[in-house]
């Protein structure tokens, strides 16, 4: 998790050890709540830039739909083809509007150019900052072994089109000629305010470092895009807007993100449709700002953190993310350094600041499991206590603190997660949610598979932990454990000192009626702590808890009939 690397204002020495030493916070204290950044200040010469205060609505940070603007309308996807103006990328020649010279074909205007044939060199557009340029790409490949392919120097915007049935290939080279801070550095590079639409296909082979970038506001409308970057596969500033299309991006450091963090209402990210996959060394998603999932599916296959942002909005659609620290992070911080790492930041922050206080992992524990007479599954001896070693317990020589092996506090930051729809999967060696501030779960199906590694929680906050509806279904190693607010409207099961669970075995919940409130499919025989929870769970009743080998739909609200009791627990 990034705990340490992103609250980079108002953290002592002391709050730094001990985030190193634990990874993971438990609950808040109950008057604790989220930060409110104002503003920061800082020294020009030092390299830092200030964030600013975000201007997003109230709204927004509690889950509601963006409403921020973009460059982008229906209209920018059509044209009269009799206006195309047709270059042979094999032959070209200047034409109206089309300058040829040293490798380099420039457009100069506003209009329709249509590209098709293989060049050797670079697509530029340098037109009038009010023009409209559309290039469609008609099986068209352009390769620049020292720059970027395409380099939009200026326009107002630039649409990328591919035609119907074609494929189109982008590639730069792994050295460019010009170095220099602000030059080109992907494949396909903007400086204006960029399009991609079609419904052909578009190869993007970033080499040097990004595949796709764009130092102001990116759409993405339709289309098939498949980017391979060196670096971040594509970066916008402003925002980064799909709407449709299959977007499949590899790349060895970030996958997708947008990252204005100086203007107060950009630097966001939004899914609202169509398929994303992909492949990160680093982050996945990930927005300065607010980064919105309400509709489309995202796969993320393999990244170090999922979804990362301040504001993480899940509002609908299928998320799926691998990830080998955290999967879905809120966190921010109030300065960001623009030069190396040695330059020393100087700022002050106005800010409204709450502690959460770390307490055991014992607190909010479920009544010990009661096991029904001649049942088949007993409880474990010993009323329910976990195992030494296991989550509840101090490690040797430490405090009083399960969920830390000690004391400690964490600020609370202007940061949060909201879940009200769709369905998350998270499959995770860090925690599954993890928010510097607060998560609010109000609809949907969240899943987590993990952690199974010590020092991190299928669900961590430094502020409250809401359940107010969503189906959480959440398995791990029990290492650690958060206890939701008891200001949740929603209450919770928690199963621990569970052991011997194959992967595969279904762990399903039943109330007094006998009725399956909640199922979680095990995927790690390492699985000692589960929790689930639903509007249907009610705090203080009693529930039943069962494994079964049988296949079971995550949906089911039936007994399986070879269910095994694994004893009696008190919702929380």
């Amino acid at each position: 998790m990034k705990k340490s690397n992103m609250i980079k204002s108002a953290t002592s020495i002391t709050l730094l050890a001990a985030l190193a030493l634990t990874g993971c916070s438990a609950t808040s204290a109950s008057n604790a709540s989220a930060s409110s950044a104002i503003s920061t200040s800082a020294s020009s010469t030092s390299g830092t830039t200030s964030k600013v205060a975000d201007s997003f609505s109230t709204d927004v940070k509690s889950g509601a739909k963006l409403a921020e603007d973009t460059h982008y309308s229906a209209k920018d996807l059509t044209w009269d083809s009799s206006s195309e103006v047709t270059i042979d990328l094999s032959n070209p020649t200047a034409t109206d509007g089309v300058t040829v010279s040293d490798g380099v074909i420039t457009i100069t205007k506003a209009g329709n150019y249509k590209l098709t044939g293989t060049y050797e060199g670079q697509i530029k557009v340098e037109a009038a900052d009010s023009d409209m340029v559309r290039l469609i790409l008609n099986n068209a490949t352009v390769t620049n072994s020292t720059g970027a392919a395409i380099n939009v120097v200026e326009a107002d915007e630039v649409v990328i089109y591919t035609a119907s049935g074609t494929t189109n290939t982008v590639s730069d080279g792994s050295s460019y000629s010009d170095t220099a801070s602000g030059s080109p550095d992907a494949a396909i590079y903007s400086k204006s305010d960029l399009t991609l639409a079609g419904e052909g296909t578009l190869k993007v082979e970033g080499k040097y470092e990004e595949g796709i970038h764009t130092s102001d506001g990116l759409v993405i409308a339709s289309g098939t895009l498949e980017v391979n970057a060196a670096n971040t596969g594509i970066k916008g500033k402003d925002y980064v807007d799909i709407l449709d299309g299959t977007i499949t991006v590899t790349a060895s450091q970030d996958g997708i993100k947008a990252t204005n963090d100086t203007d107060g209402n950009r630097g966001w990210v939004r899914l609202s449709g169509g398929t994303v996959n992909i492949s990160a060394g680093d982050d996945g998603f990930k927005a300065e700002r607010v980064l919105e999932i309400s509709g489309g599916t995202l796969n993320i296959t393999q990244a170090n953190e999922g979804i990362e942002a301040q504001y993480i909005n899940i509002l609908d659609g299928t998320v799926n993310v691998t990830s080998s620290d955290d999967g879905i992070n809120a966190s921010y911080s109030t300065t960001s350094t623009s030069t190396s790492s040695t330059s020393t930041e100087s700022a002050t922050a106005t800010s409204t600041t709450a502690t959460s206080t770390k307490q055991s992992a014992q607190n909010g524990q479920n009544s010990a499991p009661q096991a029904p007479s001649g049942s088949a599954g007993q409880a474990p001896a010993g009323g329910g206590q976990a195992p030494s070693g296991t989550m509840g317990q101090p490690p040797a020589g430490g405090g009083a603190g399960g969920g830390m092996g000690g004391g400690g506090t964490f600020e609370v930051v202007d940061a949060t997660i909201n879940i009200s729809g769709g369905t998350v999967t998270v499959n995770t060696n860090g925690d599954g949610i993890d928010s510097n501030g607060t998560a609010t779960l109000s609809g949907g199906t969240l899943i987590v598979n993990g952690p199974f590694t010590g020092g991190n929680a299928s669900l961590d906050t430094n502020g409250d932990l809401l359940l107010n509806g969503t189906t959480v279904a959440a398995g791990n190693s029990g290492d650690m454990f958060e206890a939701p607010s008891t200001n949740s409207t929603s209450g919770y099961v928690k199963i621990s000192n569970v052991s011997n669970l194959s992967a595969g075995t279904t762990v399903q919940v039943t109330d007094s009626s006998g009725n399956v409130v909640a199922n979680y499919k095990v995927t790690n025989s390492s699985t000692a702590l589960i929790l689930v929870s639903s509007s249907k769970i009610t705090k203080g009743e009693s529930y039943t808890v069962y494994t079964t080998t049988d296949s079971v739909d995550a949906s089911s609200t039936t007994l399986a009939s070879n269910a095994t009791s694994l004893g009696s627990f008190t919702a929380s």
